[in-house]
C-alpha cells in the first residue's frame, strides 16, 4: 500500500490494514454499492424504475455500507495493520449491517410517526446500539481524543443539570438521547454527514481518479517546465505543483507525500536546507486545501451551514488564496535573491509542450469541474462528469496511465479508505452538534462569549483562533471547523461579522493545526520525506507560511477581500493587502523585493525588522479591526511605523553597503 493510500480526503492520516482475500473483497463489493448508490442519489437514475430513496434512508444505506469498512479497514486500540481483521471486527461490522437495516426498513416511520421524539422500545434499542457503534467507529476513523469529545458531548444531554453554572443545562432520559442522534436529522444523520452523502461524496471520487491517473505527476513536471528554471524555481515548483494537486484532491497530508518527493529533493539540490525545503512544501500543500476549486470536506460542510451553493464559498475564497500563495512566492523569491539560489538548467527540465500533451486530459478536467462549478454552479453533477471525462480521455490518450484490471482495483481500494473515515469521522462529529441541540448548550456558550469579549469583535476572533489551534491538537480539521462552527460562529455574526467571512475564518485557523507544532501534521510528513526532525520542520513550516495567521483577520474585518463590495473596494483592499503581504514577506526572510536585504547580518536584525512586520500588517488591515481608528488613519500609522525600516535599507542599499552599513 503506498503511502497516499493511507490519507483520507481531509488530510489527517488514518493506518489502514492490508486487508487479505475475503475482507478485502467485501469492502470492494461495500464501495462498488456505495459508488452505485451514491451515483444514484445524485442523478436520482431510480426515478426511472419508479422508486425513490428518502433522504434520511438514503443516509441510513450510505452507513451501513461505510462503517462496516471502518471495522474491517482501521484497527482498534493499538491494532497492527498489517494484520487482518479479527472476530472481533468482523462482528462489530456485522452488527453494524444488521442494526442499519433496521433504521432503513423503518425509515417511513421514523418520518411520519415522529420516531425521534417519541420512539418504541425496539428502536430505543437499536439506537442505543447504533450510537455505541458509531462512539468506535469515529474513534478509529478520527482519533483517540476526537472519539472522547465525541464521547462527552454525545453523551452530555444525560447529565447536563449537574454540570457547573455556565455550562448546566436541562437533562434528557437516556431513550429520548439515543433516539435523537440515531434518528434526528440534527444528530448523526445532521450537516456534517448531508454534505457528505450529497456533495463531498463527488469529489472524494474526483480526487481518488486524478490520483491514480498520474495527475501528481503531470502538475509536478508542468510546474518544473514552467518555473524550474528561474530563481529558487523548485521551491516555486513546490508552491505551484502542491497549490494545483491540492486545488484538486482536498488534502493535505496526500499533497506532500504526493508532491513533495519530487520537489523536496530539487530544492534540497539548489542549496536550501533540508528544514526550509520541507517547510515550503508543507506550507504550499496546505495552501493547495485553501485554494479553490475543492478545498476540503469543511468547505462542503461550511455550505451546508451557511446554506448557499458551494460556488459562493469558493468564489469568496479565491483571494484569500491568491493572498496567501502571493506571500509565498514572494518570501521564496527573497530567499533565494538572499542567497543567491539558482534555478534547475533547462536542458533537465521537461519539456512544457511535450508535459501538456502528454497531460491535458487533466487541464481539460480541471476546467471542465471549473466551469460547472462556478458558471454552470451545478456542485452536485461537477464531480461525476469531470471524472467521467478524465477516466475516458486517460484510456484513449493516455500511454503510462491507462487502466486495466489492477489500476480499477487499486481505484476502488482507495475510494474504500476515503468512503469509510470521511463517513466515520462526520457522522461522530454530527453527534456533538446533536448533544449541543439537545442542551441548547450552544446558544448559552454563544452568550457567555459575548459577555467575556464585552461585544469586541477582535478578542472574539482572538479567542476563537487560541480555540482552534488547541482542539487543533486532537481533532481532524473538519471535525475542529464544525465545532466552531456552532460554539464560535454564531456570536461572530452576533458582533456584526460578515456571516460567510466568520465561517470562513474558523475554517483557515482550522487548517493551521497542519503547519503548526504541536502537531502540524503537513510538517511532519514533509519531515519523514525530507529526512529532518519533525519539530524543527514544523516550526519552519510556521515561519514560511507566518502570513495565513494574519490573512484571516484582513478578511473577516474587510468582507470586500472576500468578493463582497464594489469592484473599486475589492480592488483597493486587493492592493493594501498585497503590499502588506509584500512587506511583510520582507521582514520575515529580510529582504524587500526591488529593495534588498534588510539588516539581515546584525545580531538584532529581527528586533530592527519588527516595525516593517507591524507596519505591514497595520496597512493590510481595514480600520473596522481597532475600534475608534479609520480606514486612511490606519493605512497612515503603518506606512509611519515601517517607513525608517525601509528608508535605511534604501540608502545602504544603494551606497553598496551591507544591511548592517558595513562596507
Amino acid at each position: 500500500m503506498s503511502e497516499p493510500e493511507k490519507i483520507y480526503h481531509d488530510g489527517e492520516s488514518t493506518p489502514t490494514r492490508q486487508l487479505p482475500g475475503p475482507a478485502r473483497w467485501t469492502v470492494r463489493v461495500f464501495t462498488l454499492i456505495l459508488l452505485v448508490l451514491g451515483t444514484n442519489q445524485t442523478f436520482n437514475l431510480g426515478s426511472h424504475f419508479g422508486f425513490t430513496i428518502l433522504e434520511n434512508q438514503y443516509f441510513y444505506l450510505v452507513l451501513a455500507l461505510a462503517i462496516p469498512m471502518v471495522f474491517l479497514l482501521i484497527p482498534g486500540f493499538g491494532g497492527n495493520t498489517a494484520k487482518g481483521p479479527g472476530i472481533i471486527d468482523w462482528a462489530l461490522a456485522a452488527i453494524t449491517v444488521g442494526t442499519l437495516a433496521y433504521f432503513v426498513i423503518h425509515s417511513y416511520d421514523i418520518v411520519l410517526l415522529g420516531w425521534e421524539m417519541s420512539p418504541p422500545q425496539t428502536a430505543v434499542i437499536f439506537s442505543a446500539i447504533l450510537w455505541a457503534l458509531m462512539l468506535d467507529a469515529g474513534r478509529r476513523a478520527g482519533g483517540l481524543i476526537l472519539g472522547l469529545i465525541v464521547l462527552f458531548f454525545s453523551a452530555y444531554p444525560l447529565f447536563a443539570d449537574r454540570m457547573p453554572g455556565p455550562i448546566s443545562a436541562f437533562s434528557s432520559p437516556f431513550s429520548y438521547v439515543a433516539a435523537y442522534h440515531a434518528m434526528s436529522l440534527e444528530s448523526m444523520l445532521g450537516i456534517p454527514l448531508k454534505a457528505f452523502a450529497n456533495l463531498v461524496f463527488g469529489f472524494v471520487v474526483f480526487g481518488a481518479a486524478l490520483e491514480h491517473t498520474g495527475a501528481g505527476r503531470f502538475f509536478i513536471n508542468l510546474a518544473f517546465a514552467l518555473l524550474g528554471h528561474v530563481r529558487g524555481g523548485p521551491a516555486k515548483v513546490a508552491i505551484l505543483s502542491s497549490g494545483l494537486m491540492g486545488s484538486l484532491s482536498g488534502s493535505v497530508v496526500t499533497n506532500v507525500l504526493t508532491t513533495g518527493v519530487m520537489t523536496i529533493p530539487a530544492m534540497r539540490r539548489v542549496g536550501m536546507k533540508g528544514t526550509t525545503a520541507a517547510g515550503i512544501e508543507t506550507c504550499a500543500s496546505t495552501g493547495g486545501v485553501l485554494m479553490p476549486p475543492v478545498m476540503g470536506a469543511a468547505a462542503f460542510v461550511m455550505a451546508d451551514f451557511l446554506q448557499v451553493p458551494y460556488a459562493t464559498i469558493a468564489v469568496s475564497a479565491a483571494i484569500p488564496a491568491f493572498l496567501y500563495f502571493m506571500g509565498l512566492f514572494i518570501q521564496i523569491d527573497a530567499r533565494a535573491a538572499r542567497d543567491g539560489l539558482k534555478g534547475i538548467p533547462v536542458e533537465e527540465l521537461p519539456k512544457l509542450k511535450q508535459t501538456l500533451k502528454e497531460g491535458w486530459h487533466h487541464v481539460f478536467a480541471f476546467g471542465l469541474l471549473t466551469f460547472m462549478l462556478l458558471v454552470m454552479q451545478n456542485e452536485q453533477y461537477a464531480p461525476f462528469y469531470a471524472t467521467a471525462a478524465l477516466l475516458v480521455i486517460n484510456q484513449i490518450v493516455s500511454k503510462t496511465d491507462r487502466w486495466g484490471r489492477k489500476e480499477v482495483l487499486h481505484f476502488i481500494d482507495s475510494l474504500a479508505r476515503l468512503f469509510a473515515t470521511l463517513a466515520a469521522t462526520l457522522a461522530a462529529v454530527g453527534m456533538i452538534v446533536g448533544g449541543l441541540s439537545m442542551t441548547g448548550l450552544a446558544a448559552t456558550l454563544v452568550n457567555d462569549l459575548l459577555s467575556i469579549a464585552g461585544d469586541s469583535p477582535l478578542l472574539l476572533l482572538i479567542m476563537g483562533a487560541l480555540t482552534s489551534l488547541v482542539l487543533g491538537t486532537g481533532m481532524t480539521a473538519t471535525a475542529c471547523y464544525i465545532f466552531l462552527a456552532v460554539m464560535l460562529a454564531p456570536a461572530l455574526i452576533q458582533v456584526g461579522l460578515d456571516p460567510l467571512a466568520s465561517h470562513l475564518f474558523i475554517f483557515y485557523w482550522g487548517m493551521l493545526s497542519f503547519i503548526t507544532p504541536p502537531v502540524a501534521l503537513g510538517a511532519f510528513a514533509a519531515a519523514s520525506v525530507a529526512n529532518t526532525p519533525p519539530m524543527r520542520t514544523g516550526f519552519e513550516a510556521m515561519k514560511i507560511g507566518s502570513i495565513v495567521y494574519f490573512i484571516p483577520f484582513f478578511f473577516v474585518f474587510d468582507p470586500a477581500l472576500i468578493g463582497h463590495g464594489s469592484w473599486g473596494n475589492i480592488v483597493l483592499s486587493l492592493m493594501l493587502a498585497l503590499f502588506g503581504v509584500w512587506m511583510f514577506a520582507g521582514g520575515i526572510q529580510g529582504y524587500i523585493m526591488g529593495i534588498g536585504p534588510v539588516f539581515r547580518d546584525s545580531p538584532y536584525a529581527w528586533i530592527l525588522r519588527l516595525p516593517l512586520l507591524i507596519g505591514a500588517i497595520l496597512i493590510a488591515l481595514p480600520g473596522e479591526a481597532i475600534a475608534g481608528i479609520g480606514d486612511l488613519e490606519l493605512l497612515a500609522i503603518g506606512l509611519a511605523v515601517m517607513s525608517p525600516v525601509v528608508i535605511a535599507a534604501l540608502i545602504q542599499n544603494r551606497r553598496g553597503l551591507s544591511p548592517t552599513g558595513a562596507v
